[in-house]
């Protein structure tokens, strides 16, 4: 069984060091991880270019993240690395849970047909790192990525920042506009700025072992609550690209850390889990404690955090990377906007009001998680041994049973700026929503995904009848005055020589999911959040809602 080769990656004399002066970046990015990376690669998309500073040489040491979820594959595609990661990964989405030796039930996260991604797949951060490096090089007149550069200091003005960044030939400063703070949770550029990171940290301790096993195991995600096998409370099994199987284990808060995390320690555990005779190789482990936190504010001036650097959660339920890959998704488009000037820095609470949220929704699901999991009171305990033992016989304790509410898509419902009329079918997204995919094939015929078409500048989504309705909207559309507007005319059937762009929904699921009746319209930012929907083409309602959005005009 072949191990994950790890590759060094070059050290490079920066441009300050070497007497050149370069051009001022727009954007400085602290950390190449997942989410520093993406950030750097949206970014690039949308012509905006950035250095990314980084005080390692390697990809993630250990699987870490793994559990990836639709909508984040959704975004990895938006940024070229979607189908790299589906073709490696192995894709699940129905989960078993299990009381001792008996399962209490089963979760299918996927039912409904017509996605182009799945619920999930299981892919090492490793490789997820190893792919976006390998995209960043697609943008080399954009993206600088500095290894071995270790930020040292941070200063900001009303006008930029300067990062003062150690390197194996001495010490330089890096001059730019705004600077993302991606570096994890022992976040550097946090710490340089002295700001609280305020939450709870629970004292239960869990081992991650991954281990490579030569047995045909399932895909399926598996929990158990006070297995015979184990003396512990809890154990969760993923399985992974390579024959590589995460195992974590429920350890208590008195275990002795060190103890646990030799190799020979880790594989006694899962040796009684797998069996003595099943052919298995260590490979990893790590012993951690759960931490649910967050930062007050995720835009300081000009230093914006992202990822672990402005929250943490507990790995049960996948919402930390996948939290992080949303953050950026958020953020990019706006930061872009703000860098080419079509919206002021101002704009920039839009993504501290909107992440809040996300934090807080993915701390509340974990913290709950964590509560149940590993209760501290006798009546959390009474609670949760009450649900485990009634669950196997009564459904509404199976609804009450927590080893992890899994990371969905973040909506934005109710918050300011989005636009709806109400016309569009009880049934159709909602301004706020993320948007969903459905098939489609274009003008040529192709078959395609929608989301394929949304992304990285406004979308105008119409469902058109026929020519004369495609070609009234194509002649008023410099009317909404939305710079880089994509206007897609949403059809039935093939209509041909349309005067937009031409998406068939011959499945009729885009009708189906957006309430598309002929005439209904959304406006669709680049992070494909739903903007607006009217139940008519209406290029002036159009303009008003974008410059709402961008903060230059009032509701």
């Amino acid at each position: 069984m072949a191990t994950y080769q790890y590759r060094h990656y070059p050290y490079r004399t920066p441009p300050e060091l070497a007497g050149t002066t370069p051009a001022r970046p727009p954007v400085i990015i602290v950390g190449a991880g997942p989410v520093g990376l993406a950030a750097a690669i949206d970014l690039a998309k949308q012509g905006i270019g950035s250095v990314i500073l980084d005080d390692n040489d390697v990809v993630s040491v250990g699987s870490r993240a793994i559990c990836w979820a639709k909508r984040t594959l959704e975004i990895f595609d938006r940024l070229g690395v979607g189908e790299r990661m589906v073709a490696k990964g192995v894709t699940w989405q129905v989960g078993r849970v299990y009381h001792r030796d008996r399962e209490l039930y089963r979760f299918d996260l996927l039912p409904g047909g017509g996605h182009h991604r799945p619920a999930f797949i299981n892919l090492q951060q490793y490789y997820v790192e190893e792919y976006l490096v390998d995209r960043v090089e697609d943008f080399p007149q954009l993206i600088d990525l500095r290894w071995k550069h270790k930020l040292a200091g941070v200063e900001q003005s009303a006008t930029g920042v300067v990062a003062t960044v150690e390197t194996p030939d001495g010490e330089y400063r890096l001059d730019a506009d705004w600077l993302i703070a991606a570096d994890g949770a022992k976040s550097s550029v946090r710490s340089l700025l002295g700001l609280a990171f305020e939450g709870r940290t629970f004292e239960e301790k869990f081992l991650i072992v991954d281990v490579r096993i030569a047995a045909d195991y399932p895909r399926d995600r598996r929990f158990w609550f006070q297995p015979s096998f184990d003396p512990g409370q809890s154990v969760l099994i993923h399985r992974q690209p390579d024959d590589v199987f995460r195992i974590d284990f429920q350890l208590g808060w008195d275990a002795d850390a060190e103890a646990e995390r030799q190799p020979e320690s880790a594989m006694a555990r899962v040796r009684q889990v797998v069996g003595a005779g099943v052919n298995c190789e260590y490979e990893w482990c790590s012993v951690y404690t759960f931490r649910c936190a967050r930062l007050e504010r995720f835009v300081h001036g000009r230093v914006l955090f992202a990822g672990d650097s402005a929250h943490v959660v507990s790995p049960f339920g996948a919402r930390g990377g996948n939290g992080g890959i949303q953050d950026v998704d958020n953020l990019c488009w706006k930061l872009a906007q703000v860098v080419r000037g079509e919206a002021t820095a101002g704009f920039l609470a839009s993504y501290d009001r909107e992440r809040i949220h996300g934090a807080d929704e993915n701390i509340l699901n974990s913290s709950r998680t964590t509560t149940f999991m590993t209760p501290k009171t006798v009546v959390e305990r009474q609670l949760r041994d009450g649900v485990l033992a009634l669950a196997p016989d009564f459904a509404f304790a199976r609804g009450l049973v927590n080893s992890g509410r899994l990371s969905k898509p973040c909506d934005l419902l109710g918050f300011p700026g989005f636009v709806a009329d109400d016309a569009a079918g009880a049934g159709a997204l909602r301004p706020g929503m993320p948007c969903e995919d459905a098939p489609v094939a274009g003008a040529d015929g192709r078959a395609g995904w929608l989301l394929d078409h949304l992304g990285t500048d406004p979308v105008a989504l119409v469902f058109v009848a026929n020519r004369r309705e495609a070609a009234e909207i194509a002649d008023s559309v410099a009317a909404c005055g939305i710079a880089r507007l994509t206007v897609l005319a949403v059809t039935e059937r093939f209509q041909g020589d349309l005067p937009l762009p031409e998406l068939v929904d011959a499945d009729g699921l885009v009708r189906a999911r957006y309430g598309g009746a002929p005439g209904v319209t959304y406006l669709i930012r680049p992070d494909q959040h739903v903007l607006g929907r009217w139940r008519a083409w209406n290029p002036s309602a159009l303009g008003v809602a974008w410059r709402v959005c961008l903060g230059s005009a009032k509701a």
